[in-house]
């Protein structure tokens, strides 16, 4: 494999990295405290392109690779993980599905405006009894002349307080399962469509997670996405990709945790020397390094496959289960590293271990990962 970047592919890692350090960086810390979503640094990323990556520039977007996505994710996730995470949930939750699925008039409807980040979207498959079981969807969906009448709730919807159009997964025919789920365009301001309560969660503040209801909504049939009774594949095909960029988003804390534990072992004194000059811390930053270089190479290696039309279903999973769990690792360290003032607020490495522990959870646990390339490797 050829790990060299393009000069497209460093230009977008480099303005990624200085969006990051002007725009995300400084805010970050009052995000978390606020659990205000940063709109502003959101409508600039919409600006740069950042929102529909690999959306085609026909239909609004960058037109950019998954390699560069990669790299982009990881340096947003560096500045501001609950920038990040919506950045994430637009390009591959959203714009992916669509792009992937939806006919010639969805995507000018819908598609264009979320890639360039005049819309935000959210995407709405888990429920009650739908998580890693993700195919025990019970919102229903009924068709009524034109339209479909939905009925459900969806819970730990992602944007969900910021997002003007939904993916939302309804069975149409409970009878055949994952074979009567039938995937969803649904606007906020569609009849029988409401937010219901936010979710407090333990990290990512400034991300919106909402829980969705749905009584007597009433969505036109010509807002379904890919074929009536193929959601199932829909949802599947969006969380494959999708993994791919919770990888990078893990891999972009663990980066930022570990960068503030470097700066803390430099100035950090402790028996008239710097920490850094013990070997005990030395060793801990050594590892962290190390893990997070792997996560990384996981991830590219994902992204390439993907690119070039390899079979990149178990990459994505294996980058995923071993990003997310660096990143709980490493941030955990940084905060060993900075001994009490690490479990403090002021230093910030707590903050990114809360933000780490939702990538072993979103768009698949650790154990759903295990389970899919255990399955795939198998079935040789």
């Amino acid at each position: 494999m050829d790990f060299a970047l393009t000069e497209e592919q460093q230009m977008i890692q480099q303005t990624a990295r200085e969006f990051a350090e002007n725009e995300l960086i400084p805010i970050a810390e009052a995000v978390d405290e606020t659990r205000e979503p940063p709109m502003e640094a959101v409508k600039k990323l919409g600006g740069l392109g950042f929102l529909g990556m690999l959306v085609p520039e026909e239909y609004g977007g960058a037109g950019l690779d998954d390699v560069s996505y990669v790299l982009a994710m990881e340096e947003i996730a560096r500045g501001c993980a609950s920038t990040c995470v919506i950045m994430d949930v637009n390009n591959s939750l959203v714009c992916e599905p669509l792009r992937m699925f939806a006919n010639e008039e969805q995507k000018k409807k819908y598609l264009v405006p979320l890639a360039q980040g005049i819309k935000l979207g959210a995407y709405c498959l888990t429920e009650a009894d739908a998580g890693s079981d993700a195919g025990n969807v019970k919102t229903r969906a009924v068709e009524d002349g034109d339209d479909y009448i939905l009925n459900g709730t969806k819970l730990f919807v992602t944007n969900g307080g910021i997002a003007n159009v939904f993916l939302v997964f309804a069975s149409t025919d409970p009878e055949k399962k994952t074979r009567g789920i039938t995937a969803f365009i649904v606007e906020e301001d569609f009849p029988g469509f409401r937010r219901g309560t936010r979710e407090k969660t333990l990290g990512i503040r400034g991300s919106t997670t909402y829980e969705i209801i749905l009584e007597d909504a009433r969505v036109p049939r010509e807002n379904v996405l890919g074929e009536p009774g193929r959601g199932f594949k829909v949802a599947m095909e969006a969380l494959d990709s999708g993994r791919i960029g919770i990888a990078a988003q893990a891999v972009g804390i663990a980066r930022a945790a570990h960068e503030r534990a470097i700066n803390h072992a430099k100035e950090r004194q402790q028996f008239g020397r710097p920490i850094g000059d013990f070997q005990a811390i030395q060793w801990m930053l050594a590892d962290m390094a190390t893990k997070i270089e792997a996560a990384h190479l996981l991830t590219l290696r994902a992204a390439v496959l993907r690119d070039t039309g390899g079979d990149y279903v178990t990459a994505s999973a294996q980058a995923k289960l071993y990003a997310s769990r660096i990143a709980v690792e490493v941030c955990d360290a940084a905060i060993q590293v900075h001994g009490g003032y690490g479990y403090t607020q002021d230093y910030q490495v707590e903050r990114h271990f809360r933000d780490a522990k939702i990538t072993e959870l979103y768009e698949g646990t650790s154990e759903i990962q295990r389970l899919i390339i255990a399955r795939r490797l198998l079935r040789g």
